[in-house]
């Protein structure tokens, strides 16, 4: 890189005596901006600070030389001086998107903001809907033909460059030579002005905790061969710092960050299953450390395409498997969400997270995930809400959300009902608000009238006893502990059975599962009982096989067990596997044993309790088997009689 910056200041020199009219005073470039002039200033971490610095001297030096100038910035990470009370007469700010440095003079009216896709931007350029008179930007030194990079900033850089009436450019050393269409030839530029500094750097540190747990359950969802977007901040980074494991990830980004560029150190990223631009990673704009900007400096494996491409939802939906991850502010239990303003407080802005959920919603196998804390403000506040605050703007609508993720798991929003909606992101909301989000979506109408629930400890799920188990016959499957939201998922299992299983599984005749029947299954206490399900899975579906549950007797520390199995599932291990599980989880609890009522014609289920290996007495009552299992043999005599006699211990 050393090599080609040399080569580059040395075709500056070139062109310094090509164009000398290119190469004067900042006085004299500035004094070409005239009164009311739309000024566009560079995006992120390509922002020319140099120019903005120098632009807003001269303001300072000539009050009177040009007034009520609009200027444009996507989003400015370095101060942004032309926002500052006193020069109110000579700039107006406006921004397509809402950032730390402006978000104060929008929200006080001292700016304004934008609101547009950022896909639609150059459009607007290249219409004139909104004129650009003069281009502040950053680029690379010029190659031997005259072409300058725009580095880290192609965006909708680019069109305000084609389009400007003057070109600035600060040519920087420090700003890598990036492929794709960045690249701008000096003729085009009106004015040049060498100046080198490191660029402006973003650094979004992994945090532990509840970021880290967020950042599982995605990785979770993220296959081998997906292409993925991802947007920025701790949660996104903390992600992509779970995906080590991957295999031939894709990229097709908007932002092109620090934990990307690890991913691809690592081999993780290779674009080799994409399904167009294969081989490359294609981003519009970067924002990262110095490493990462070297890193991208002539790499032939990375292109940064304008964000009319990028960001196009029918480019994006071209691509197999594409799975978009944003985060979100809020979120209301129909699936709404707003990752732009708390209430009436513009916060951040539209951007490119609508662009890429609905491209990933029409990819085919696209995914599109939806991360956030679930509160805010130190805990005080759940960020999943009934409904959104008063004077929320809707970032996505009900159908572009699929996927809810947050440090309590994951909500699978897409296909479902309002009412399977809500009991779906209730699950995933802080344990503190949860029983409010059950009375206010009550008093909606939006849940059952009846919906039963569990506070406190007892009724968390507990995430950490989710397993995975291969049967007799080698069939995988997922055993996990019930969730309030999995009603629908067990109302389809029981109608499932046949009559025979259900009446060997209830020892009744009774055939009907209604809610108030299934509460006692999904809505537990799990210090109490325990309720496992045996699962397999398949992408965002799982298909419930097999059912088994624990209830303590805390006179006799024992528990009633029982189990149920798809008809089709039968002979396949499952039921051994769960008991097998159950008995673990009993043991942890402390327990000293099970009881059971089974039928004695149900001899599939006798020898599953029988090759467990418990210490058991069978009892026949009326075509019953009442069966006592004690887990230790050792016990003493005393406790051993005492239980099988039903005194208690």
């Amino acid at each position: 890189m050393e090599m080609d910056l040399e080569k580059g200041h040395n075709v500056l020199d070139v062109m310094r005596t090509r164009y000398p009219e290119k190469f004067v005073s900042e006085e004299k470039i500035f004094a070409h901006i005239h009164r009311c002039a739309h000024i566009f200033i560079g995006t992120g971490c390509g922002e020319p600070q140099y120019l903005v610095r120098a632009l807003i001297q001269y303001a300072e030096s000539h009050p009177t030389a040009f007034f009520d100038a609009e200027v444009f910035h996507v989003w400015t990470l370095g101060v942004a001086p032309y926002t500052d009370e006193k020069f109110k007469d000579n700039f107006r700010h406006n921004s397509f998107f809402v950032g730390d440095s402006t978000r104060d003079a929008v929200n006080n009216g001292f700016a304004d903001y934008t609101p547009i896709f950022l896909s639609e931007v150059p459009d607007l350029f290249y219409r004139r809907t909104i004129p650009i008179d003069v281009a502040l930007v950053q680029t690379s030194p010029p190659d031997e033909h005259g072409y300058v990079s725009l580095g880290v900033s192609v965006d909708i850089v680019k069109a305000a460059v084609e389009k400007a009436a003057i070109v600035i450019a600060q040519v920087n050393s420090y700003m890598p030579r990036v492929h794709g269409d960045s690249f701008i030839h000096l003729d085009d530029v009106d004015f040049i002005l060498p100046y080198d500094e490191p660029l402006l750097e973003y650094s979004a540190e992994v945090e532990g905790g509840i970021t880290s747990l967020i950042g599982k359950y995605v990785a979770r969802l993220i296959q081998d061969g997906d292409t993925i977007q991802v947007g920025y901040g701790s949660i996104p980074n903390a992600i992509l710092s779970n995906l080590h494991k991957k295999k031939h990830l894709g990229v097709h980004t908007e932002l092109l960050s620090d934990g990307l560029v690890a991913l691809m150190r690592q081999g993780v990223i290779d674009n080799s299953e994409k399904s167009i631009n294969r081989g490359k990673t294609v981003a519009t704009f970067c924002m990262g450390k110095k490493a990462t900007y070297d890193f991208l400096h002539d790499h032939p494996g990375i292109e940064f395409r304008t964000v009319d491409y990028t960001n196009n939802p029918l480019i994006i939906a071209q691509h197999n498997n594409m799975t978009a991850i944003n985060s979100a502010l809020e979120i209301d239990l129909t699936g709404q969400a707003t990752a732009e303003s708390i209430g009436e407080v513009f916060y951040r802005g539209i951007g490119g997270q609508a662009n890429f959920m609905r491209g990933a919603v029409l990819a085919r196998n696209g995914k599109t995930i939806l991360t956030l804390r679930s509160t805010a403000a130190d805990g005080t506040v759940s960020r999943i809400v009934p409904f959104l605050t008063e004077g929320t703007r809707v970032t996505l609508t009900m159908g572009d959300v699929q996927y809810v993720v947050t440090e309590y798991g994951i909500a699978y929003l897409h296909g479902k009902n309002i009412r399977e909606r809500a009991m779906g992101l209730i699950a995933i909301a802080h344990p503190k608000f949860r029983p409010w989000l059950i009375e206010e979506a009550k008093r909606q109408n939006i849940i059952f009238s009846d919906q039963a629930f569990i506070s406190g400890a007892g009724g968390e799920y507990p995430e950490d006893l989710e397993t995975y188990r291969t049967t007799k016959t080698g069939l995988e499957i997922k055993l996990r502990p019930v969730k309030i939201s999995d009603e629908p998922l067990l109302k389809d299992f029981f109608y499932s059975l046949s009559d025979d299983t259900l009446y060997h599984r209830f020892i009744s005749s009774r055939k009907d599962m209604p809610h108030d029947r299934l509460q006692e299954f999904v809505v537990i206490d799990y210090s109490k009982q325990m309720v496992i399900l045996a699962v397999l899975e398949e992408e965002e579906n799982e298909e419930l096989v097999g059912i088994g549950q624990y209830a303590i007797n805390e006179t006799t520390y024992t528990a009633d067990v029982a189990f149920a199995v798809r008809d089709d599932y039968h002979n396949q291990g499952i039921s051994t596997e769960l008991l097998s599980y159950l008995t673990y989880l009993a043991k942890k609890q402390g327990l000293l044993g099970f009881t059971a009522d089974v039928l004695m014609d149900n001899k599939a289920m006798l020898r599953v309790f029988e090759k467990a290996g418990f210490y058991m007495e069978k009892r026949d009552v009326e075509g019953v088997y009442e069966l006592k299992m004690l887990f230790w043999k050792g016990l003493w005599p005393a406790l051993l009689r005492g239980f099988l006699n039903g005194t208690p211990l």
